[in-house]
């Protein structure tokens, strides 16, 4: 395990393997780096998780689309939409909340990111936003594990180095202020956020 990471302990492992994913032991081990037992990197499918909440990069529509966002309304089932229609949207920078309905995740936190239009369109400011906001709906409704996708990373164009740091930053402070969420984990589906998240982490 790199320098500066606690190496995850048997009960660490047994935590992981009862609530986050069956088989996490055999095949997720090298993918897992905690730090300061709250912030979790791992490299996976968030549709499949066991944890209180997952965040969605949601359109302010919340009408799904490509990406996590399509595949976690795939997932969550034909009540999903349903449920969004009824939340009438969400502005860029904020959230909102739904149930998992089908999936393992007790509920779902609709987080709008930025479209990347250069970095002269307060991005940054907003992208921090959605990580804050999710969170503190996150704190609002007792959610003792969360999960976050690479938002605003896919089709809407923020470079990911940024978008990592402001990931990290944010929660890392939220953590610092607030004991809940105990459980944060970063989940990245791709090889090139998982390597930001890693270098970032360990560094941090």
């Amino acid at each position: 395990m790199v320098s500066g990471f606690v190496v995850p302990g048997l009960e660490f492992l047994v935590f992981l393997k009862m609530t986050i994913r069956p088989n996490i032991i055999n095949q997720y081990i090298p993918n897992i780096m905690k730090q300061n037992s709250r912030i979790i990197l791992i490299r996976d499918d968030i549709t499949k998780l066991n944890v209180d909440a997952i965040v969605n990069a949601a359109n302010r529509k919340l009408a799904g689309g490509g990406g996590v966002d399509g595949a976690i309304h795939r997932a969550a089932g034909p009540e999903l939409p349903e449920a969004c229609r009824k939340l009438d949207g969400c502005p860029t920078g904020s959230a909102k909340l739904t149930s998992g309905f089908n999936l393992p995740a007790k509920y779902i936190i609709h987080a709008v990111g930025p479209v990347w239009r250069g970095g002269n369109s307060k991005e940054s400011e907003i992208l921090e936003s959605c990580y804050k906001i999710s969170l503190e709906i996150a704190v609002q409704n007792d959610v003792s594990s969360i999960a976050f996708p690479n938002i605003s990373t896919g089709i809407y164009g923020f470079p990911k180095r940024e978008a990592a740091e402001i990931a990290i930053n944010t929660v890392s402070s939220f953590l610092e202020k607030s004991k809940q969420p105990t459980q944060v984990f970063f989940v990245c589906f791709d090889e090139d956020n998982y390597k930001l998240y890693y270098e970032l982490l360990r560094n941090k």
